[in-house]
Order: structure tokens, then sequence, then C-alpha cells
């Protein structure tokens, strides 16, 4: 296979090929991705599908090692194209002190809360910290946000000295124990936090009293009797060098994020492959100002704003085996194309700048590709080589296509060479895949190379599928006769035709439906029209069929 290579640079291109792929589309887009990693260092280049790969192809790739290029389903812009701000989540028991810290760290103004695998809990703010603080002031606020005493230990700078660091403050005031000590043992209540100078008298009446957390401040280290009453009456004690003041006040921020972040269920969030327009009717229609991206399995991936909309980059392209719009993926219009290699007519194709176009008389895509690797002088491996062969055998039917040009078969005759495989055995194999009936539908089969077209306000869509036995055949033939109709209204096109081809006889049967489809297959072929018609030495649909069929449409 073809080494894989890192790129970072630039935006990412795709590489694909026409809707209802086949294998020289699929084949083509691998291939000519792989040699634009070798040639050009600036971007990533990636082959992808319009659609389902069939039968054949599937054999092809499985065969040389490689695995199914990515589906996409459309080339409108989405959230991949925005600049997708990758703000790393933080816990939800991250305290408030913290949060902020890292919000001005990262020069960020909301923070995403993650746990179990980056999984989305919620985002904290900055407004959300601002009400932390406020509710803070309130009367067991540290107990009610679940703060760990790990987050209170941190915050104030302080010492543990009896008490669990993993533990939770469940309950109880805060309190400032500036009074005698008489006056801590009647205020101070059962579980409360309460702040005390280097006083031995009051610290000894705070844990007497039942605090349930004693914070002595001023840098004083407790007194080891001190100590050995706290963890007597299991009270937490912790020594800090701040004031009294200080440390009241930095309690507050030790709450955990997870108490006042806004939960995921109630944000606007966005998939990975969301569309542009989408998004921007989603931000129209709330107030937020920050909406988490997350990817097709729910996992966070980033934070997205309204300036980022302003941001979008449109997807680039690259097309393969094809140059007209009906057989573009979905959206293509709104994509930058930069390079179309083909070999087919060029048709009602447009694109809003320049672009590298490439197309020849041969029999396959794959054909032009090997040139342009021979052009830059990149050697192919392999895998690639055995993809390449397959295309052109594919297309050309092993040569019996008229389609076929000397330097088709003569490519295909180097890259066998490379690829260590007899043409003939491969082919029989690799088209017996193709036609295998078990399991599929009459559906299955009329799309599995299916291409659309336009043709003066006419609209049609061309099957083939190609068969080695007989037998497959007259079996696929009854199948597609008897749901071609469902077919055609399922492509919303005006005429729908599917040619069945018999590689050995070189000949193809033709079904058919819609308004004057039997009239235009009997203008095209002068014979009288019928399901299952014998078009004899008609086996290409690029080549014999659709010249024809668009011959009959003008004359008509």
């Amino acid at each position: 296979m073809a080494e894989k290579v890192k790129k970072t640079a630039g935006h990412n291109v795709i590489v694909i090929g026409h809707k209802n792929p086949d294998t020289d589309s699929i084949c083509s887009a691998i291939a000519y991705a792989a040699l634009k990693n070798k040639i050009d260092d600036s971007r990533r280049y990636e082959a992808f599908r319009a659609g389902d790969v069939n039968l054949e192809t599937a054999y092809v790739l499985e065969r040389f090692g490689f695995e199914v290029p990515k589906l996409i389903e459309s080339a409108a812009p989405d959230v991949s194209d925005m600049s997708v701000k990758k703000i790393k989540g933080i816990p939800r028991d991250t305290s408030m002190r913290e949060a902020l810290k890292t919000m001005r760290e990262r020069q960020a103004k909301a923070l995403p809360i993650t746990e179990d695998g980056n999984r989305l809990s919620g985002i904290i703010s900055l407004g959300d910290i601002a009400i932390a603080n406020m509710d803070g002031m309130e009367d067991g606020a540290l107990a009610k946000a679940g703060t760990p005493v790990r987050n209170l230990v941190e915050t104030i700078d302080g010492t543990l000295f009896a008490g669990d660091m993993d533990a939770v403050i469940e309950k109880g005031r805060g309190v400032i124990g500036a009074a005698s000590p008489d006056a801590i043992e009647e205020f101070v209540e059962e579980g409360d936090i309460v702040m005390v100078a280097n006083r031995y008298e009051s610290q000894f009446a705070a844990i007497e009293a039942g605090a349930g957390c004693l914070i002595i401040c001023l840098g004083a280290k407790p007194a080891d009797s001190i100590v050995k009453l706290a963890k007597e009456h299991g009270c937490i004690l912790i020594a800090t060098p701040l004031n009294t003041y200080k440390a009241a006040t930095r309690s507050i921020q030790s709450m955990p994020v997870g108490a006042f972040m806004t939960d995921a269920d109630s944000l606007v969030t966005f998939r990975s492959d969301t569309s542009a327009d989408e998004v921007i009717k989603k931000m129209a229609e709330v107030r937020h100002t920050h909406f988490p991206v997350l990817s097709p399995s729910g996992k966070y991936r980033g934070m997205i704003s309204r300036h980022s909309v302003m941001n979008l980059q449109k997807k680039s392209m690259i097309l393969v085996d094809h140059n007209e719009k009906g057989q573009c993926v979905s959206g293509f219009e709104e994509a930058e194309v930069l390079e179309v290699i083909d070999h087919h007519r060029i048709g009602d194709f447009e694109t809003a700048g320049p672009v590298y176009f490439r197309n020849q008389p041969v029999g396959c895509t794959a054909t032009i590709i090997r040139s342009i690797y021979r052009e830059h002088d990149v050697e192919i491996d392999e895998g690639i080589a055995g993809l390449l062969l397959s295309a052109i055998i594919s297309d050309t039917l092993c040569f019996r296509s008229p389609t076929c040009t000397p330097l088709d078969r003569k490519t295909a005759e180097e890259l066998a060479g490379i690829a260590g495989v007899d043409i003939d055995e491969y082919a029989e194999n690799m088209f017996e895949a193709g036609e295998d009936l078990q399991g599929r539908t009459a559906q299955d089969i009329i799309f599995a190379d299916f291409k659309e077209f336009e043709h003066e306000g006419v609209t049609f869509g061309v099957g083939q599928g190609s068969f080695m036995s007989p037998q497959n055949l007259e079996k696929a033939m009854e199948m597609v006769e008897g749901d071609i109709e469902d077919a055609r209204r399922d492509s919303n096109t005006d005429m729908i035709f599917f040619l069945l081809t018999d590689i050995r006889s070189e000949s193809s049967r033709l079904v058919f439906s819609g308004d004057g489809a039997a009239e235009t297959v009997g203008e095209a072929f002068g014979k009288e029209a019928e399901q299952g018609v014998l078009l004899e030495d008609v086996v290409s649909r690029k080549k014999q069929f659709i010249p024809a069929v668009l011959g009959a449409i003008d004359r008509m």
C-alpha cells in the first residue's frame, strides 16, 4: 500500500469520484490522492466516496489491502470547515479559582466540562463564575456545591493536617472565629467551617463545638494536641498563610465548576458534520455565545462561536472520473474545485475560477492517473498498481469495450506486472465477485453503477451491470424488470435505462422505463423497443449507449 503521509499545513483536499461510484471512480480517487500526497507537501489529500461501493469494487479493495474510503454526503461547508477552537475540557470538580486561571491562560471566556472519555457534561463561563461568587456568600454555599476538600486546601494555599483530601464538604456554614472562646462555643454549629487565628483556646473551642472544618490562618502551625483533637472529632484541619479575610474570600472560589455550569442538555451543540446553513440558523435562534462541537459518536471536539462562521472555509476538492453536475456529490457548487481528471465527454460543469482540467479520450481514468505518476517520476507500488489495473479492466471490460485504447491495454499490462497478477485470471475473479446476486435487491443492482444526465430539458439515468455468467444475467434481468419503474421514481428522472452487459458475447440487454423511453430506444438503435431488447455489440455506456440516446433526443 502507499505510504501514509501526515501533514498539517493548508486545508485538506477531498479527492472524489461520482455518485454511485464504480471501480474506476473509487480506485482512481485513492491512487490520485496518494500521488498528490507525494508531490505536494502543502496539503493533505484524502480519497472519499459519494455513495456505496459495489461488490466488484469491494473485492478489489480487499484484494489489494485498502480500506473503503469514507463517505461524504455533501460538499457544502459544515462545522469541520470552521475555525473550531480546540479548548481542552476540565473535570467537573475543578475549583472556580482554577477555572478562572485556566480561562486567562487560554484566553477563553468559557470552558467545557468533560468526563468519562471526553464526554461533554456542560460549560462554565465567566458569567457563571460571577454568579458563583455571589452565591458563595450565602450560608452553607460550599456544602451545597459539594466542594471537595482538595479544592479548599489548594485554593487557600493550605496544608492539610487532619481529614481526607478526597472527602467532600457536605454541611456547615462559613464562620469567622474572631470572638472569645466562650462566644465561639455559642455560635459555632455542628459541621461549620470555622476560620481562626493562632489562638489555641479558639481552636480548641471550635473543635469541641462540633466544627466540621477548622482553618487556622496567618501561617500558624497547629499544636500537636489540636491535630490529635481534630482527628478524634473527625474535624478537617487546615493551616493557611492567608489572613482570615483572604481565606474567607478565597474559600468561595473553591466550589466546583460542576455546581454552576450550564448543563449539556441545556446547550446548543453541533456535530462536526452539521451544515453551515443549519449552524447559522440555530445561532440566530438563541442568545448563547459558545457552542460545543461533538463528534458523530458524541465526544467533545472543540468550541465554535458566531465569529467562527465568519472564518468559514470552503471545502477543496479534486474530481476524478466525472465532470457533470448531475454526477457530482451534493453541494459541490459551494466547494472549491481545484482539479478535474476525467475521460468522459465534457458536460455542463462550471467552476467559479480556473482549474486544472485534464480530459483524455481513453477507456479509463486510471490510465490517465498512471500517466501523471510517470510524468512526476513517482514509482507505483504493488497496491496502487493493483487498484489502477482493476479500474482499467472494469471500465474496458477487460479490453472488450470500444472505449479501450492501445494506451489502456499497454498500461494495464505494465500494472499487472507490478501488481504480480495474471490479467485474464484476475479479471474473471473480479467480474464474478461483482455479479454475485446473493442477498441483493433489484435496487442494489440498478444503482450499483448508475449515472444521471440532462439534455435538452430531459433528465435520464443509465445504470449498467456486467456479467460473465448468462444465468446471472437472466436472473438479474428478471429482478430489474419488475423494479425499473420504482427506480425511475426514486432517481427522480424522466427516463431510466439499465444495461445488462454480457462480457463474453460483447452485447447488452436493455431494460427501461419512463415516458418516451421506448420511443427513444427505438430512435437510437433502429429497432422495436421491448423489455430485455438485445443490443448487439453494445457494451460501452459512455461511447455507444449515451451518445445514441442523446442523438435520439435531439432528433425527437
